[in-house]
């Protein structure tokens, strides 16, 4: 049996087993026992088996599943909470993730945040973050003690960027309390440059946003934060348990934006930006997007239980928040959801960027209406039913089967840890989500059918994307609250053919961030932007994938860089990775 059959008996052999699972007659691993089972007709039960497998005998081969490969690929880490009988809210937030290229060499690393133990809880020493140095073989070294790189703050998030344009990734975490920015040194180690650079934001930051929103060639940063927190407020009870905080109980604090001075050193300039709004900002994720197509790169902030942020970039280092004016603050109902992560990118393929993200309630849908406002697409894109049992922490945009629609996964889990003990509707542990692109605007949930993993439940926090084999499609690694973290290989998604973008900036930042880039093949234009920062608490690959389907080449491909430089190249085949560097 060839690798092609193997997967197609494996997704097969999936179908069926969560058609059990699903429909409620099995739990997982209780297949010969459960007493459901017995009680169904056996020929009924024989037939509804045959019938599913002539329905998806055809269409299996054209299925990606996800694959487990966490423990072979020498990757264990563990999220910490610290976890109280306090039941500080800090413990339920969950750390993110980061997949750059630290050391050059073509393959990306991972770097996983830790929590660790809640600050003057315990004698016992701090637990740091982690860096895998990417083999080249499937296989992670950690190499965080050579690196310098275990940072031991109470760890939330992290982005990667070359904020200093020398060839390298820089690292920037955001903990409770003090961040912390690691300068790339170029043979493996990093140097804290934090005080010297002039960092020193000791809120409660929870994401982080790399953008040069100045155009003036160096990277600025973004730092979303959350609430004024202390470990000495008392604890809230709920029916008389002690449990976690609504975010209500605790004031809001301003976002961060530090303009880079081109000498190494940052300056704060979030009043003078016009980015400060304590009172409503409660921030939980973040992502940069030029959703009007101006050339300048805008803010979209999602808060908890307050309106979201949509800061418009007016071009003169200052921004205004037109939220309410683009339809982005509220759901479609005038309610301010408790918003988690955010991502931005044109699902539609209309050419213009739109935003997704994830919240207590459902995962929010806006489609951009192309005239600077936004339309909540959630219902009519069928994601509101499927994703309403769902506490989503964590979007991502990504296209999982290469044929040129942004899918969407998601990882849930539920911010309150006593939850089963206050209502008998809701659970901690849950389910995260893959949804497929129709390529008509609406998307169809295909967890059940793509890997075994979409089975099992768990605290699902935050994600990252990327291809970490470079085998041509994408994959994922999920953070899990006070759990094992989780490395999915995409098992077929490489079937179609794809084309790997890496940029390179000269006259704009080197990394490229906030370049356009779009691709087209035969017809087919697709759009992405280079980012660093999205989902919640993570930075995924910036290496743009653009799946082709069936085409095996592309026409052109055109770049319009932060410079405003407009760079295009012709007739290139695709399955493979291509640098293109900005003209002087």
């Amino acid at each position: 049996m060839n690798k092609r059959q193997t997967l197609s008996f494996i997704v097969r052999f999936q179908l069926l087993h969560e058609f059990w699972n699903y429909a409620g007659i099995i739990e997982a691993n209780e297949f010969a026992t459960t007493t459901n089972f017995h009680r169904l007709n056996a020929k009924l039960l024989l037939s509804i088996a045959i019938l599913l497998l002539i329905v998806i005998g055809s269409s299996a081969d054209q299925l990606p599943i996800f694959v487990d490969v966490t423990e072979e690929a020498g990757i264990n880490f563990k999220h910490t909470t610290g976890k109280t009988e306090h039941r500080h809210v800090i413990e339920t937030m969950g750390s993110g993730a980061v997949f750059f290229d630290y050391d050059n060499d073509g393959d990306i690393d991972l770097y996983a945040v830790n929590s660790g133990y809640v600050p003057g809880t315990t004698n016992l020493p701090p637990l740091g973050n982690v860096l895998y140095r990417n083999d080249g073989n499937g296989h992670f070294t950690d190499v965080t003690a050579v690196s310098g790189t275990g940072d031991t703050g109470y760890g939330m998030a992290a982005a990667a960027a070359d904020y200093d344009n020398d060839g390298d990734q820089d690292l920037y975490v955001a903990n409770f309390g003090e961040d912390v920015l690691y300068r790339n040194n170029g043979d493996g180690t990093f140097t804290d440059v934090t005080q010297s650079a002039g960092i020193h934001n000791d809120l409660w930051g929870i994401a982080v946003l790399f953008l040069d929103f100045d155009i003036d060639g160096d990277l600025d940063i973004f730092v979303v934060n959350y609430l004024v927190y202390d470990t000495s407020m008392p604890p809230v009870t709920f029916k008389g348990l002690i449990g976690y905080g609504h975010p209500r109980n605790y004031e809001g604090t301003p976002d961060t934006l530090y303009r880079n001075n081109g000498d190494g050193t940052f300056t704060d300039i979030s009043e003078q930006a016009g980015i400060i709004n304590p009172i409503e900002g409660r921030g939980m994720g973040g992502v940069v997007c030029d959703y009007d197509n101006d050339g300048l790169p805008d803010i979209y902030v999602t808060n908890d239980t307050c309106r979201n942020f949509l800061y418009h970039n007016d071009g003169d280092g200052t921004f205004t928040d037109e939220s309410l004016f683009t339809g982005t603050g509220y759901d479609e109902s005038g309610t301010p959801e408790g918003s988690m992560g955010a991502d931005c990118g044109d699902y539609n393929k209309d050419g213009w960027l739109d935003i997704l993200l994830t919240s207590t309630e459902k995962t929010t849908l806006y489609k951009n209406d192309q005239n600077s406002a936004f339309i909540e697409e959630t219902a009519s894109a069928g994601l509101i039913q499927p994703t309403l049992p769902f506490v989503g922490y964590s979007p991502l945009f990504l296209d999982y089967d290469n044929d040129s629609n942004l899918d969407i996964f998601m990882a849930n889990g539920h911010p309150q840890d006593i939850i089963e003990k206050l209502t008998d509707q809701e659970t901690y542990a849950q389910r995260d989500q893959l949804f497929r692109n129709n390529g008509d605007g609406t998307y169809t949930e295909v967890s059940a059918i793509s890997g075994e993993y979409f089975s099992q439940a768990f605290v699902g926090r935050a994600t990252a994307a990327g291809d970490y084999d470079n085998d041509g499609d994408t994959d994922i690694f999920i953070v899990n609250s006070n759990q094992k973290a989780i490395l999915l290989r995409n098992e077929g998604g490489n079937r179609n053919n794809w084309i790997r973008i890496k940029l390179v900036g000269t006259q704009s930042n080197r990394d490229g961030i906030g370049a356009r880039v779009r691709v087209t093949a035969d017809g087919d234009t697709q759009i992405a932007e280079v980012k660093s920062g999205s989902s919640y608490a993570s930075c995924s690959d910036k290496r743009l994938l653009f799946g082709l389907g069936q085409h095996k080449k592309v026409d052109r491909i055109e770049i319009r860089w932060p410079s405003g430089i407009i760079q295009q190249i012709e007739n290139i085949s695709g399955n493979q990775t291509i640098t293109i560097t900005e003209k002087r």
